[in-house]
């Protein structure tokens, strides 16, 4: 049994080994998760709609049925001692629901501000710190007034919901803005939405906080490649100034301090030709560009992510050694497989999925190294990737 002494706002002490951890979502953040955990001595149940799904593989059950389904949930809780969650689209008032059967240390504050991008945006700036200009939009009206304040090029996002792209409207001039418009009308509605101006930035980045609650402790700041609007690459670290890491690291204490984190939470950042560090969303778990923690760093995301909701004390991650992580989607399974026999250097992760669909996230692959360039450059070499160019 678990120990709950001294338990609050759902957070526990001490979670022993031999405790159950159920995961909301059973893609591959929870399989890796549930690997992390089953490391601790921990046992692992899942929810998920699709029957022997990634985490589920490497799990104690699975609870098959759809995120919404209220007895499912309340299931998986009276089976297991903790509950987290691998994404971001959970329904929070059916984990409040649950509280008085399981500890829930991440909570449901956390998800609702993550959920809704002005409530995100709001939590982001009243902490002190930077995101893009933004207005929130809830008409055509309104969208009209916000490009007057904002102006093009801008990106029009659905408050809720949305991921790699999807939710998302590029408006460059106001012919975007007539098309929108047009799309309004013709569907009768307008989403509840968010207008935020672009930014002007040098590249894209990101950096992870744990935390149990009480004791936060951040990983190295990483550089990322985005392509068709889905991460490609990962670079870590990010070869940036003493200030700029420390921007990043700054930022990141002070929102883990705001939600009294307790596991992962993901920061997607802008580094801007100036040097400044923008924050572009938040994730509250592991992340994909996170990935490259599992080789290149003393302690992985998803072992510090199972410490944090655990109560378990949090070392300080070091990295170990330089490393590129590329991402396996569905069309470049077949490639990198064939390549396998002659790239010793590649640590391959394959996330069991049944079905390989185009686009789809099927694996990853890590090589640690001393040149991330070089890396980069052999990786791209293997014309694996050759239609993301």
């Amino acid at each position: 049994m678990p120990s709950l002494s001294e338990e609050t706002n759902g957070r526990i002490a001490y979670l022993e080994p031999g405790s159950t951890i159920g995961i909301v979502g059973g893609g591959q953040l929870g399989r890796m998760m549930a690997l992390s955990a089953r490391q601790m001595g921990f046992r692992i149940g899942v929810l998920d709609p699709t029957p022997n799904c990634p985490t589920a593989q490497v799990a104690d059950f699975q609870v098959t049925a759809e995120y919404d389904d209220v007895a499912a949930i309340h299931e998986l809780a009276e089976r297991s001692d903790v509950l987290t969650y691998e994404f971001e689209n959970v329904d929070a008032d059916a984990l409040d629901d649950v509280r008085d059967l399981v500890a829930i240390p991440q909570g449901t504050d956390l998800l609702r501000v993550t959920q809704d991008r002005v409530h995100e945006k709001t939590f982001i700036n009243e902490h002190g710190t930077e995101t893009a200009p933004w207005r929130q939009v809830d008409g055509i009206d309104q969208l009209g007034s916000a490009l007057d304040e904002i102006g093009y090029p801008s990106v029009l996002k659905t408050r809720t919901g949305g991921y790699d792209g999807h939710g998302q409207t590029v408006l460059h001039g106001p012919d975007d803005f007539a098309a929108v418009r047009e799309r309004a009308q013709h569907e009768g509605m307008f989403p509840p939405s968010i207008l935020e101006g672009f930014v002007d930035f040098a590249f894209e980045a990101s950096i992870l906080v744990a935390g149990n609650g009480r004791d936060f402790v951040t990983f190295p700041m990483v550089r990322n490649e985005h392509r068709n609007n889905i991460l490609h690459m990962t670079i870590a670290p990010a070869a940036v100034s003493p200030q700029v890491e420390r921007q990043a690291h700054e930022l990141a204490i002070r929102l883990a301090k705001g939600f009294e984190l307790s596991g992962i939470l993901a920061i997607e950042l802008f580094v801007t030709k100036d040097d400044r560090v923008i924050v572009n969303e938040l994730a509250p778990r592991p992340h994909n560009s996170g990935h490259y923690t599992i080789e290149a760093c003393s302690e992985s995301q998803f072992n510090e992510h199972i410490r944090g909701i655990a109560g378990w004390p949090l070392p300080q991650p070091k990295l170990l050694s330089p490393a590129v992580m590329v991402n396996v989607l569905g069309q470049h399974v077949a490639p990198t497989r064939a390549l396998i026999p002659e790239h010793p250097e590649w640590h391959l992760h394959d996330y069991g999925k049944a079905e390989v669909r185009h686009d789809r996230k099927m694996g990853h692959i890590t090589v640690l190294c001393d040149d991330p360039q070089a890396a980069v450059a052999a990786l791209e070499a293997t014309g694996c990737w050759d239609d993301l160019r």
